[in-house]
């Protein structure tokens, strides 16, 4: 008779503690209201290891993986919506770096040595009226005679503005208009050619500082530039883990503001009290507790989907040709289904809530920027749309 034991799963590693989150809880109303850029929120996450998240363990990292800095994510959005989405793009570059490097791909490796050595990049890819995304470009990348680049062109939503160090950004090299290439590189701040505007001052997630950048020539050197693909969707291992990574997290900022939406319309409910039922507290009133419930069987749902398909990234699960919608759908659900709790609890929380200085009033303008990522509401139906009625026909 043979006996099998079975190991327990892993408990998820975490860089942040709760004394850290309490500190940066605390400052996120005055860099909202004052529209600010938080300089002691990345001051902790940088003592706290945090933007050496995804960097392996033996190049002084702590080589977590994507569901893990998914949860610490969920848990930063929810003391700092703002603060978790601005280091978010900082995670997207070093994460992508981390899942090719994984994969054996080490075109992106000096991603992950730099960010060892306290870099800190921003991502910076948007461009006004290019909804294309990433599979076209108005930044004109220009071929340089030693194998390096140019980037002339404007970037917008470049959050991290004040402080990050290099720039992973892309444009369209047409200099053979037979084979025009789409250029995936690295800038550094400190050889110029970069600008960036004051022009931060936004309904919400305002201390992002996600301001404009202007390329004005800036130079990727031959070893910094990691992908000339052709303009279009591509099934290149890169394309497919920048949306793996950029999506999940994503999801993981708007999943953190509905968990704590969630915990602020609770305690209100059991604050407030009723006149009209003898003083008892509205977490008694059956009205009450169906919103909070109905909030609840939301927030269950997105923290459940978020977790599964991280794991699944981490995993190499086999969702085949559905990848693409997977991903592009979590982000969706994630964002729309934070707007819909932080919702609930506004109507379960009072009067109160509604005044400026209210924190759920806060997560009602940060959550609204969800609606503005990619991929927006009319790309991820027509993936979705794609995937399962096949393409349209011409």
């Amino acid at each position: 008779m043979t006996s099998t034991t079975s190991s327990a799963p892993r408990r998820p590693r975490t860089l942040l503690t709760d004394e850290l989150l309490e500190r940066i809880h605390g400052r996120a109303d005055a860099h909202d209201r004052d529209n600010t850029f938080p300089h002691d929120d990345l001051a902790d996450l940088v003592a706290a290891g945090y933007l050496r998240a995804f960097v392996p363990e033996h190049l002084g990292g702590a080589g977590l993986t994507l569901e893990e800095v998914a949860r610490e994510q969920v848990r930063l959005a929810g003391a700092a919506p703002a603060t978790a989405l601005a280091v978010n793009m900082h995670l997207v570059v070093t994460g992508l770096a981390a899942l090719l490097v994984g994969r054996g791909d080490d075109s992106v490796g000096f991603v992950l040595r730099d960010a060892a050595a306290g870099e800190v990049f921003a991502f910076g890819n948007s461009e006004a009226g290019n909804d294309l995304v990433m599979f076209g470009s108005r930044t004109r990348a220009e071929p340089q005679p030693d194998g390096g680049y140019r980037y002339h062109g404007t970037k917008i939503f470049t959050s991290l503005s004040p402080v990050w160090t290099r720039l992973a950004t892309f444009g369209l090299d047409d200099s053979d208009p037979a084979d025009p290439r789409l250029v995936h590189g690295v800038v550094a701040r400190e050889d110029g050619g970069v600008r960036a505007k004051d022009d931060w001052d936004t309904l919400g997630m305002r201390a992002t500082q996600s301001a404009t950048t202007v390329l004005e020539g800036a130079y990727a050197p031959a070893d910094r530039v990691y992908r000339r693909l052709p303009p279009g969707p591509s099934a290149d291992p890169f394309v497919f883990a920048l949306f793996a990574v950029f999506e999940t997290l994503l999801a993981a900022v708007y999943t953190g503001i509905g968990r704590r939406a969630l915990e602020l319309g609770v305690a209100h409910a059991r604050r407030r009290t009723s006149m009209k039922n003898g003083g008892r507290s509205y977490a008694q009133d059956p009205d009450i507790r169906w919103r909070v419930a109905d909030a609840a069987l939301a927030q269950d749902g997105a923290e459940l989907q978020l977790f599964a398909l991280a794991r699944d990234v981490d995993e190499q699960a086999d969702h085949g040709a559905r990848w693409f919608a997977q991903l592009v759908g979590l982000k969706v659900r994630a964002t729309e289904t934070a707007r819909v709790v932080v919702d609930l609890a506004l109507r379960v929380s009072g009067g109160g809530a509604y005044f400026t200085g209210s924190e759920l009033a806060r997560l009602y303008r940060d959550v609204l920027a969800g609606i503005y990522h990619p991929s927006d509401d009319e790309s991820a139906h027509a993936t979705l749309a794609t995937s399962v009625l096949g393409p349209v026909e011409d």
